[in-house]
């Protein structure tokens, strides 16, 4: 949790300490919001044309249009520096709304919003874009850059702050001085967006900035009078979203929306399965089952299961975590996305993971030994029990194999039976194996999979599940050298 609390206090460093880098992250001050949502209106957007003269840049040099696209970048034009440094953009199909930036390389960046407004005329040098930006004919990237503008002046003073503070002890007479300081000049920044918002409350600048603020840190008392942390990274993730409109799909097309969704589940949330499922139902709420929300509930969905793909990741019993989007998001009533053969290929294999995750009862299995009687795992008397799912031709297998033969050895007086499953082999394959690696434990093979299918899930061998003395699950996806840990912790819980 004492994690959780430095990731929400440097999300609030970065909004308060610089301004938004050119392309990159948009995350904001500390402002809550609560100011009514832009109305937009449903007129086409007009055919861009677009006239950006930047000095100090050579004649001929490639530019690029670049989008964004929930976390992805995309070249939606090109051209070249012209006479006198014009850059020209010119087509009859417009550019979808969203934020991008003019780029030629090694020269100048320069940011651009773009709604249904495409004509606009902006003036730059190339060695302070910021500084000397003039725009005419476009109110969004007049509003934009009046707050880069002013956040730029701003960023020096918070600058030299931020050096000053070094190596002052806390509580000193300089350190309270500068860091009063430093919470006048966050104030100054909010006065100054809050203006822009009141003032210009149905751009698309406002939408884009409000999307990316944090929200401010509640301070939550303990009886004592002391700060709950704990509940105070609670209540910043429960705010996080707050000033996004879930409605404007321009927000897509902007990096603000790939940053905040990034930052919630990998640095706000725990990375276990029970934190990231309550912290993901949270957000998912706030878009399902909306005609208006839908194309948020698509990225969301998609990029959270493919974020925790069971192959793709070292959080523990990742298939609990694809198992609940799944069987939750990717239905034939809400993947509107996908077709349903589809769906049936996800919810199918969803399904036959359902019955192995950590915490829940362990899987019986009965199937045959080398000599042809059953063997049941279940039948097996020992406190842990390890379900070893291997591939004798497997490179991983030929590595863990040795490793839990010595595990084996050492721990079998200490409580411990394996229960090893063979797959995808042979008869003589399998048996040639158990002698050359010493597997003396109970080993299983059914060359027709009905024995095991179903049981224990397995992406890829070996694949190691951990059996407790209550004979549910309490580990999985693990190697041989964490056994010994988990076992550990496991009575240290009882």
């Amino acid at each position: 949790m004492k994690q959780l609390l430095v990731a929400a206090m440097a999300l609030l460093a970065i909004a308060c300490n610089s301004p938004d880098s050119q392309g990159a992250s948009n995350s904001e001050s500390n402002t809550p919001v609560a100011t009514p949502r832009a109305v937009r209106d449903n007129s086409p957007a007009e055919s861009p044309d677009i006239t950006l003269t930047l000095s100090g840049v050579q004649v001929g040099s490639p530019v690029s249009l670049i989008g964004h696209l929930n976390e992805q970048r995309f070249r939606a034009d090109s051209t070249v520096v012209g006479q006198g440094g014009v850059i020209h953009f010119q087509r009859s199909e417009p550019y979808l709304p969203g934020f991008y930036y003019i780029l030629i390389p090694q020269q100048a960046v320069v940011q651009l919003l773009i709604d249904k407004d495409q004509t606009m005329q902006l003036q730059a040098d190339a060695t302070d874009v910021i500084g000397t930006m003039q725009v005419e004919g476009n109110l969004e990237n007049e509003i934009l850059y009046q707050n880069l503008q002013f956040e730029q002046n701003q960023s020096p003073k918070f600058d030299a702050i931020s050096s000053q503070l070094q190596g002052l002890q806390k509580g000193s007479a300089e350190y309270e001085r500068l860091t009063a300081e430093r919470s006048a000049l966050i104030q100054e920044r909010k006065a100054h967006l809050q203006g822009l918002f009141e003032q210009y409350p149905n751009t698309f600048f406002t939408s884009y900035k409000r999307a990316g603020q944090n929200p401010d840190l509640r301070e939550p008392k303990r009886p004592d009078g002391s700060i709950d942390t704990e509940a105070q990274v609670y209540y910043f993730r429960q705010d996080f979203w707050n000033g996004v409109d879930f409605t404007d799909e321009r927000l897509l097309r902007t990096p603000v929306i790939f940053n905040k969704l990034n930052r919630y589940i990998t640095e706000l949330t725990a990375q276990n399965p029970d934190s990231l499922k309550a912290a993901t139902k949270y957000l998912m709420e706030k878009v399902v089952d909306n005609e208006a929300t839908k194309e948020y509930l698509k990225f969301f969905a998609n990029w959270i299961t493919l974020k925790y793909e069971p192959t793709k990741t070292t959080l523990m019993d990742a298939e609990a975590m694809y198992v609940f989007m799944v069987q939750n998001y990717f239905t034939r009533e809400r993947a509107f996305w996908s077709d349903s053969m589809n769906i049936y290929g996800l919810q199918q294999r969803a399904e036959e993971m359902a019955g192995s995750l950590v915490g829940h009862k362990a899987p019986n299995v009965t199937s045959f030994a080398p000599d042809g009687s059953e063997k049941t795992l279940l039948d097996l008397k020992a406190p842990y029990l390890i379900v070893y799912m291997y591939n004798p031709t497997c490179e991983h297998c030929m590595e863990q194999t040795p490793k839990l033969v010595n595990f084996y050895r050492e721990w079998k007086s200490k409580g411990v039976d394996v229960y090893g499953i063979a797959l995808d082999t042979d008869q003589q394959e399998w048996t040639d194996y158990i002698r050359k690696t010493g597997m003396n434990w109970t080993n299983v093979f059914d060359p027709t999979n009905r024995s095991i299918y179903g049981k224990y899930y397995v992406d890829v061998t070996p694949e190691i599940y951990v059996i407790g003395p209550d004979r549910k699950i309490i580990a999985k996806n693990i190697k041989v050298n964490q056994i010994e840990e988990v076992i550990r912790r496991d009575k240290q819980k009882g």
